[in-house]
């Protein structure tokens, strides 16, 4: 079921791809954006750590990554912000993840 959802969110970021470089209008930095979180997404899912299933990622106009949600552990919240910042495009990363032990 991963492995499924993994290849559409690639495929929905390849697909919006030609979209950030084509357009000259006022949308294109949206796009752009859009395709810096898929990327981050992508490598959260690939990690295969169900500690990262509750991150969120958003990704403003200027490339910052933004991170939220839960994780159980200070490693977990560490792995998601590394991988955040080792991704192409993301200029900085703002990490609001909060620890909540799960039982």
């Amino acid at each position: 079921m991963q492995k499924l959802l993994l290849i559409g969110i690639v495929a929905a970021g390849a697909a919006c791809m030609p979209l950030a470089f084509g357009d000259s209008g006022g949308d294109h930095h949206y796009v752009k954006d859009s395709v810096i979180t898929t990327k981050v997404k992508t490598k959260l899912l690939a990690k295969h750590m169900t500690t990262l299933d509750h991150v969120k990622v958003d990704t403003d106009e200027g490339g910052v990554v933004w991170l939220s949600g839960t994780v159980p552990n200070r490693d977990a919240k560490d792995v998601a912000e590394m991988i955040a910042k080792d991704t192409d495009g993301v200029k900085a990363v703002r990490d609001n993840i909060e620890v909540v032990p799960r039982d």
